[in-house]
């Protein structure tokens, strides 16, 4: 059964860092996988996403330079280095699965059929 558990969110001031993990069961490890996150009264934006075929990457503009999606095959886990974080990163952060995303990069939360349940970053100023 595919299965995405997100960890390692939490409270952190502004400019400081956080890593998020993301542990894989079943099939999805094989497939693409991304960060997304929803603040409250805003839809769910894309974060960063990476392919299982050659680990491509790509990142939302408001991200880019910051943050660091990888995944470690050896344990099933895809992290989320998050670096210079500020109060407008505050959200619940997801962790997404695709096969359709194996070989191609994408940005669209309707690209993506699984989802963890999520974990709250919060970032104070």
């Amino acid at each position: 059964q595919e299965q995405l558990v997100e960890s390692g969110g939490g409270l952190v001031q502004a400019g400081g860092s956080l890593r998020l993990s993301c542990a894989a069961s079943g099939r999805t490890f094989r497939y693409g996988m991304g960060w997304f996150r929803q603040a409250p009264g805003k839809e769910r934006e894309f974060v960063a996403s990476i392919t299982w075929i050659g680990g491509r990457t790509y990142y939302g503009d408001s991200v880019k330079g910051r943050f660091t999606i990888s995944r470690d095959s050896a344990k099933n886990t895809l992290d989320l280095q998050m670096n210079s974080l500020k109060p407008e990163d505050t959200a619940v952060y997801y962790c997404a699965a695709s096969a359709r995303c194996s070989g191609a990069v994408c940005s669209s939360v309707n690209d993506y059929n699984y989802w963890g349940q999520g974990t709250q970053v919060t970032v104070s100023s």
